[in-house]
């Protein structure tokens, strides 16, 4: 049995909005909950459809962080000085900037949600808190070599179809911005955690350098931040229905 201070390993799929429900209910129910770092993350080279119906990258990278946030936010907020860190990427340059349908425009392709709509949805909620004494982060990790890049960056669908010609080129590129140890990548999402300088911040974007970054002009348009909570409460409600 464990003891306070243990790790505790609960296991979800969190492509399921009733399995990250179920995990929501299962942190709340284990006790004082101090911080929250959404660090899921999926790229499907080829459309896919969640058990929901769902396509699966938007799902994936921001269904299942907004759900499990919406879902913990009192549990958090009774501890006091609570952090939520959301995990953005700088890949949110290649991402669309209209998310008035899950769908992009012109065809699949995987980039659209990844970091962009979590970016815009955390800033949105550092100012939907306030004051509150609760801090809300999103950390961009850099580019890091692992399963999900090897297996992504070797096919042209990841990109918009306008990028494909150039695929050669694009695929250096990422190779390059990817390369660099996970260990590295985590050390934003760390310092947005713990970092003792960041008591009484919130709505601050935690480059690769550890340093507050600038947030893209898109992630803090209004449309934009319309568009992803119109969206995310659409296809993910808070219960079941």
């Amino acid at each position: 049995m464990a003891t306070a201070g243990d790790p505790v390993f609960m296991r979800a799929d969190l492509a399921s909005l009733d399995e990250t429900r179920a995990l929501a209910a299962r942190l709340a129910a284990a006790g004082p909950l101090h911080v929250l770092v959404n660090n899921v993350g999926a790229m499907y080279p080829q459309w896919r459809q969640t058990v929901d119906g769902i396509e699966a990258t938007f799902a994936v990278n921001h269904l299942s962080p907004y759900l499990l946030t919406e879902l913990l936010l009192d549990t958090l907020r009774t501890t006091g000085e609570s952090r939520i860190v959301n995990v953005s990427s700088g890949a949110v340059r290649a991402a669309k900037r209209t998310f008035d349908a899950v769908e992009p425009p012109g065809g699949y392709y995987a980039f659209p949600w990844y970091g962009r709509a979590n970016l815009a949805y955390t800033l949105h909620l550092a100012e939907r808190l306030g004051s509150t004494g609760d801090s809300v982060f999103a950390a961009d990790p850099g580019g890091a070599a692992t399963a999900m890049t090897d297996g992504t960056m070797r096919v042209s669908t990841i990109v918009s179809p306008g990028l494909r010609p150039a695929w050669p080129l694009v695929r250096r590129m990422f190779a390059r911005s990817t390369s660099g140890p996970a260990s590295t990548a985590a050390r934003p999402s760390d310092l947005a955690a713990t970092e003792a300088a960041l008591d009484g911040k919130t709505g601050l974007l935690i480059g690769p350098d550890l340093r507050p970054a600038t947030p893209s002009r898109w992630s803090t348009d209004p449309r934009m931040v319309r568009d992803v909570l119109a969206l995310s409460r659409q296809w993910a409600p808070l219960t079941a229905e």
